[in-house]
């Protein structure tokens, strides 16, 4: 209804996943156990993962990672300034140096052509990052970190579902890092996932995510569980939750739907806004199945503040996404930043605007989105 608030964004929870939690709960048993080995089994099914190892948040897997792979003090890793801050924090957090690189015009994703000319000897990884779900350019990147011999860690928190080649994503990089917050593809609140095909990788990422001992809470106090453990690293506690894993287990079932609706919704917005000169929509790069978990429409002609508040006026949300690291205070002031460095980043960053795009929007919901766009860049 046209007088209704439409938000930018509202999960899709069903009775089934209420029920799983309320099962939890009753259980007695809400900490990692069966129902995260569920979710981790989930996973790697829809991957084809060799190893899933679910946590907190896709903060914890970046993080994870980079402690896995060994990158600490006095290494670089090369990302891209266009993302939210969990991928530049939890490179700063390592003692490590986040190298930035700017990102291509039409994908908004790191551009592959001036990665080469940002490695060092002190680089050890490239992070890219799956803006708005489309993949990174998994050959091009790929083939660098090949060639000088650096580990790749995808931020993948918008795109599962994506493919790449008809493969889902999760099995391209040496670790690949999911999210599960509320606004995702699927959520289980907040929440996150590390895939690997690497055994090393992975026996390491189960011992460190729940403070380096040798046996898990499941372990330890199931049934047939033994209460001996030792530790045998300095770990964090970045595990899942059985409690979080029950949102995740029924959302699993309902990814498949999710996505093609998510793309029908995308096909509706290109097709109604193709060819207006005052806007410029998602790009899709051949080969790869985009999951369309943001839509951001640049706007070449309208001041963004202004359309964002005609939105509001008409009680349709938006989000805009995201003030490029090096522009925000903190990057800025440590690494000595500035406007100018990224020029793409900026340019992209100044224009763009995310509109609402989630399953449960109707055909009308859609539609009611479209022609309020259209009305005020038509200044109506």
């Amino acid at each position: 209804m046209e007088d209704q608030f439409m938000p930018y964004f509202r999960p899709s929870i069903g009775e089934e996943e209420i029920n799983e939690v309320a099962d939890t709960l009753r259980s007695g048993w809400i900490t990692m156990g069966k129902k995260t080995m569920e979710f981790e089994r989930q996973l790697a099914e829809f991957t084809g993962a060799k190893h899933v190892i679910a946590l907190n948040s896709c903060t914890d897997a970046l993080d994870l990672s980079l402690a896995v792979l060994g990158i600490g003090r006095g290494d670089e890793v090369i990302t891209t300034p266009y993302t939210f801050a969990a991928t530049g924090n939890t490179i700063v957090h390592t003692g490590a140096k986040p190298v930035f690189v700017d990102i291509r015009k039409d994908t908004y994703n790191i551009d592959p052509a001036k990665i080469e000319a940002a490695i060092t000897k002190n680089t050890k990884a490239i992070m890219p990052v799956d803006f708005a779900g489309q993949m990174y350019d998994v050959k091009a990147i790929n083939e660098i970190a090949e060639r000088h011999d650096l580990y790749v860690i995808e931020d993948a928190a918008h795109s599962i579902g994506g493919r790449y080649e008809g493969k889902e994503t999760g099995t391209f990089a040496d670790m690949t890092c999911f999210s599960f917050y509320a606004t995702k593809n699927i959520t289980t609140g907040e929440g996150g996932a590390i895939t690997t095909e690497d055994d090393a990788f992975a026996d390491k990422c189960r011992l460190l995510r729940l403070h380096g001992i040798s046996k898990s809470a499941w372990n330890r106090y199931a049934e047939k569980g033994s209460w001996y453990y030792e530790i045998e690293g300095c770990g964090w506690n970045y595990v899942m939750t059985d409690i979080q894993a029950s949102l995740g287990i029924h959302q699993f079932k309902k990814l498949g739907g999710f996505i093609k609706r998510r793309r029908e919704i995308g096909r509706m917005y290109n097709e109604e806004f193709a060819g207006m000169d005052s806007l410029i929509t998602p790009y899709e790069i051949p080969g790869q199945e985009h999951p369309y978990h943001l839509y951001p429409l640049l706007l070449t002609e309208f001041d963004r503040s202004d359309f964002i508040a005609e939105m509001s006026k008409a009680k349709i949300g938006t989000g805009v996404h995201f003030m490029p690291l090096h522009l925000s205070p903190f990057y800025r002031d440590t690494f000595g930043f500035k406007r100018g460095d990224f020029p793409i980043s900026e340019w992209v960053y100044d224009r763009e605007v995310s509109l609402p795009l989630y399953p449960g929007m109707s055909d009308e919901d859609v539609k009611r989105v479209i022609s309020t766009v259209k009305r005020i860049l038509a200044g109506n």
